[in-house]
């Protein structure tokens, strides 16, 4: 029983000096963290807000020609005999793209051209023989009936001249149509046509861009597009990352019954890395859009990704990790991330660190 109670006493004697130490560590830390906060720098910060962020309204889409035309061939039934330009080539105004093997339309053509020959001479024939029963109705040399036989076989003669005429230019017009040739200037951007091929089918063998020229075909809801105008700027930016700079053409003045949507069509610069069928995304220099965003110069950028500094109730700071969306006007929207009325700070200087103490100042 001694024993008992000798053992209990040395326990509660342990305890008591457990707490004691305990205690004067967790004064040690509270005065360590009220020095902090003593000591701690003003900080600027920036409330987070919505906010009208200039150029802040986008829109992606697709690259399509300005003016798109397919060629086809006119005549069918001929093989190609020669292809003359391929993708990626620049073409003049009538020049020509392919050429398809006339030989037996040039065997037709001659054909045609001797029955002209032949018909004219049949012609001639019947308007000489026309000529000679002029003035004879009255004289009772020859018959009413063969004077006018003799003038009717003239006049079919010469209309029967006529339509060989008229066939042997169909010829000709066939003959010109076996050479295709561009409609206008402009870049090729298909080829589906081969040496040996068949003029039939119902693929275009061609496909051009007239001027070269390639737009930005982009979706927008109707508020969108109401702040949108004609030759108002857009910075697009294209699948390798590269900018150019874009007017808009056209806003479109109706609405997709099914998407609610329409269509904005941006006039890009010709260049080899704008190309049809591409896929691009346009910011709005003259748009504004409202988000909730902080400035800029808050984004950390380190291994883990983008984050910014919050500032805590205690006023200590706490990493937060954020995506971000459209910018403008020195300030980001923020798609996730700390709360509208969070206090971030506004310059996140790589000496700050989550855990430190600061002494928040409101940014004008």
């Amino acid at each position: 029983m001694r024993l008992f109670v000798k053992s209990v006493f040395k326990s509660s004697v342990a305890l008591a000096a457990i707490a004691i130490l305990l205690a004067g560590t967790a004064g040690c830390q509270k005065k360590a963290a009220e020095g902090a906060r003593a000591e701690a720098r003003a900080v600027t910060v920036s409330i987070v807000q919505p906010r009208q962020i200039a150029g802040g309204m986008s829109a992606s889409g697709n690259l399509i020609p300005r003016e798109d035309t397919a060629i086809f061939p006119q005549v069918t039934g001929f093989r190609v005999a020669r292809v003359l330009v391929d993708e990626g080539a620049w073409v003049k105004a009538g020049q020509p793209l392919a050429v398809l093997d006339d030989t037996l339309l040039r065997s037709q053509l001659a054909q045609q051209a001797a029955l002209v020959t032949e018909q004219k001479v049949a012609a001639d024939r019947a308007d000489a023989e026309a000529d000679r029963v002029k003035g004879l109705d009255a004289d009772g040399i020859l018959s009413k009936e063969q004077i006018d036989s003799r003038r009717f076989a003239a006049q079919s003669a010469r209309a029967q001249v006529n339509a060989q005429v008229a066939a042997l230019n169909d010829v000709k017009t066939r003959e010109s149509l076996m050479t295709l040739r561009a409609p206008y200037a402009g870049l090729v951007i298909e080829r589906n046509v081969r040496p040996g091929d068949n003029a039939a089918g119902t693929q275009p063998w061609f496909r051009m861009a007239k001027d070269g020229q390639i737009e930005l075909a982009a979706d927008l809801d109707e508020v969108s597009l109401n702040q949108l105008h004609p030759g108002d700027p857009a910075r697009v930016t294209l699948a390798d990352g590269q900018q150019v700079m874009g007017t808009v053409r056209i806003v479109s003045p109706g609405l997709d019954q099914s998407t609610k949507l329409g269509r904005v069509r941006i006039t890009l610069p010709v260049r080899p890395d704008v190309r049809a069928g591409g896929f691009a995304r346009a910011v709005f220099l003259n748009a504004t859009h409202s988000a909730a965003a902080v400035p800029e110069t808050a984004l950390r950028y380190d291994g883990d990704g983008v984050s910014v500094l919050v500032v805590g109730p205690d006023s200590r700071l706490v990493r937060a990790a954020v995506t971000t969306g459209e910018r403008g006007g020195g300030f980001v929207s923020l798609l996730t991330g700390p709360t509208p009325g969070a206090r971030v700070v506004a310059k996140a200087a790589a000496m700050m660190t989550p855990g430190d103490f600061v002494r928040p100042v409101l940014a004008p």
